[in-house]
């Protein structure tokens, strides 16, 4: 059971013990009702090739982002006042590197991995202070029906306290399927990502099945400078473990600039997030705004 201050202490391992409470609407419009990928590394639509291809694409991507001043979500009762008002030190700045690949495009669908580490900093300690690290690994298999491409997925995500002491796994798996689809009109893209999973093995989390819908839009103003707006909106099912804990929402939304060069392409964003259980042993979300920096090989 929980403590007070909504950590536990040993491994939550408990199945759904009661029905999840009525959905509720995932998000309303992300600025001028775009919306699109998590930060972390997105699932990319893939045109489809003219005869089978071994290894036919490595995408790889690097995001570096300078957090707002934080401020929880929801207002926890066991927080004692001094700490609800002040700064919270444990979120400045917010990193992701890793990649996707096609293992194997075999013209109606294709076999996928994600692979992608995300790290927190802080500034409780020291300047760049990293007290977060979160793994996600994604293997996937897809089939192509007309313009869409619909996909099995299995997702792992292991969540770690970084530079601290900490013996409480904090982890997930999750089965579900992913629907794929771009639509065009003149030079502009709407690249869509819909995603349903149920959470099949956990460690503390009271996750039961997730929600995701992931839109990006792009308009190129040139050959080599674009604008994008792209944002996400998550559910988080919860199986009742978790006293007085309802179903949690979160989210993220960005626009930008995009400059593509010979080799790579620069992406500058800024945008605003909501992030469910932001720190891996509290139950609470926080929110900030978001200003930085992305690398992608394409």
């Amino acid at each position: 059971m929980p403590d007070t201050d909504g950590s536990l202490e040993t491994e939550d391992y408990a199945q759904a013990a009661r029905p999840a409470r009525r959905t509720i609407l995932i998000a309303a419009c992300f600025f001028l009702s775009c919306a699109a990928e998590a930060i972390a590394q997105q699932p990319v639509v893939a045109t489809r090739p003219a005869t089978p291809e071994f290894f036919s694409r490595f995408d790889f991507h690097l995001n570096a982002a300078w957090l707002g001043e934080s401020a929880p979500a929801v207002t926890s009762p066991a927080l004692p006042t001094v700490v609800k008002n002040a700064v919270d030190h444990r979120y400045s700045f917010d990193t992701h590197w890793g990649g996707s690949l096609d293992f194997v495009d075999y013209v109606v669908g294709r076999t996928s991995f994600i692979i992608d580490y995300e790290a927190i900093l802080g500034d409780e300690f020291r300047l760049f202070d990293p007290n977060q690290g979160i793994y996600t690994l994604e293997a996937a298999t897809s089939a192509r029906v007309g313009e869409a491409e619909i996909v099995g997925i299995f997702h792992h995500v292991s969540r770690h306290l970084a530079d601290r002491g900490n013996k409480q796994a904090v982890a997930w798996n999750a089965a579900g399927v992913r629907v794929l689809k771009r639509v065009g009109r003149d030079s502009t893209t709407v690249d869509i990502d819909a995603e349903f999973s149920g959470v099949v093995a956990k460690a503390f989390v009271d996750y039961s099945w997730i929600g995701e819908l992931n839109l990006q839009v792009r308009h190129p103003l040139n050959q080599h400078v674009a604008v994008f707006a792209q944002g996400s909106g998550k559910l988080f099912a919860v199986d009742g473990t978790v006293p007085n804990r309802d179903m949690q929402t979160g989210g993220v939304a960005e626009v930008g600039l995009r400059l593509k060069g010979t080799g790579g392409v620069l992406e500058l964003f800024v945008g605003f997030e909501k992030r469910v259980d932001a720190y891996e042993l509290e139950r609470e979300s926080q929110r900030w705004m978001l200003a930085g920096f992305r690398l992608l090989s394409r």
